[in-house]
This record gives structure tokens, C-alpha cells and sequence, in this order.
């Protein structure tokens, strides 16, 4: 065996085994980001849950609030146009 087709498997090796640690690092700052993206959503979860809203219903309740703010200001115009049209007439 020569000394070049050595030092070739050894540097075969060493990528291999540089490719396994980078594989561990990857997969332990997976499982650390999972972990928070978990605890992140129990927050959440609890936060909405706070609010009377589960996750399920979370859309039909943005519908619901996107629609009452659309009234709300339509009510406020309205009573800015009456104001504005009885403080011409004054």
C-alpha cells in the first residue's frame, strides 16, 4: 500500500467524519429550534385562549373583527358628515 493512496483515505475519513459532526450540530440546532418554535406556539395558543379564540376559529374571528372595524367607521363617517353638514347650517 502506498503512502498516497493512504493519506487519500485518511483525508476520505476525515471528511466523513467532519460531515457527521456538521450533521450532529445541524440536528441538535433543529431539535433547539423545534423546542422554541413549540413553546412559542403554547403561547400563543394560551394568549388566544386568553381572547376567547381557539386556533380553529381564528380566521372566522379576523373576518369577524375585519367586518365590525368596517362598520365602526362607516357609523364614525356618517356622524362626521352629519356634524360637518349642522355646522354649516350654524
Amino acid at each position: 500500500m502506498s503512502v498516497n493512496t493512504t493519506s487519500n483515505e485518511a483525508v476520505r475519513l476525515q471528511n466523513i467524519k467532519s460531515a457527521i459532526e456538521r450533521g450532529r450540530t445541524e440536528k441538535a440546532r433543529a431539535e433547539a429550534t423545534l423546542e422554541s418554535l413549540a413553546k412559542q406556539e403554547q403561547d400563543i395558543v394560551k394568549q388566544l385562549a386568553e381572547l376567547g379564540v381557539t386556533p380553529e376559529n381564528l380566521e372566522a374571528e379576523i373576518e369577524r373583527l375585519k367586518s365590525e372595524i368596517a362598520e365602526q367607521l362607516s357609523k364614525a363617517e356618517k356622524l362626521l358628515n352629519l356634524n360637518a353638514v349642522a355646522g354649516q347650517g350654524a
